[in-house]
């Protein structure tokens, strides 16, 4: 037995000398994301269903707080590939009342990995930030910045808002949001135990799709 556990090791190290680093490859985040969609969003990349779940978890972040509590949500979807997610959640700040960067250096919040990974499936993103009365804006490209915060005027306390193009040429020319976003997806056992009122429901979607059907057809 001796030998043989000499001869098994002798041929793992030969094994582990014979691994370089050139054949370790690095992802940067948005990499990872567009290469393994499903470890964030339940499906394939070739999954009609992709845009749809995409928006789901999207809007899952949103209504859970990190406390446990359930916020104020608000979703619009504009077309087959861009929709808007609005939340009550209220971001940290530093001592200039600015909110803390997130992914990045960008409005993205760190802490909230849904909305950084819809990024990186995204041509285009602009994040609305509210805090204390103050609005603070910025577009992305990707996940990444395309440019530096802007300030302006906004009535609203706090909360952010986020609108998502999703790239065409990754999600597939007929590939779309689901006309139908059920307000029960997005509720699962912890919300069951949890005392916080569930305040989401089905008239907090507005599909503007349906709304130019209906009145195209009037």
């Amino acid at each position: 037995m001796r030998p043989m556990m000499r001869s098994a090791r002798g041929a793992m190290i030969g094994s582990v000398e014979r691994y370089t680093a050139e054949q370790i490859q690095v992802f940067s985040f948005e990499e990872h994301v567009r290469a393994r969609p499903a470890m964030y969003f339940r499906v394939a990349r070739e999954s009609p269903e992709l845009p749809t779940e995409i928006l789901q978890q999207v809007v899952w972040d949103a209504l859970h707080h990190r406390d446990g509590t359930h916020g104020q949500v608000r979703v619009e979807i504009e077309s087959d590939l861009v929709f808007s997610v609005e939340d009550d959640q209220r971001r940290p700040g530093d001592e200039q009342g600015k909110p803390l960067p997130g992914f990045f250096g960008s409005l993205l919040d760190e802490e909230r990995w849904a909305p950084a990974t819809a990024a990186a499936l995204s041509v285009r993103t602009v994040v609305e930030v509210r805090l204390d009365g103050r609005g603070f804006r910025q577009e992305l490209a990707g996940a990444l910045s395309a440019g530096d915060w802007e300030e302006f005027a906004t009535s609203k306390p706090s909360g952010t808002r986020t609108t998502f193009q999703l790239d065409p040429s990754y999600c597939g020319p007929d590939e779309a949001i689901a006309w139908s976003l059920r307000p029960e997806d997005l509720h699962g056992r912890e919300c069951d135990a949890n005392p916080s009122p569930v305040t989401f429901s089905v008239h907090d979607i507005h599909d503007l799709r349906a709304e130019a059907e209906n009145s195209a057809g009037e």
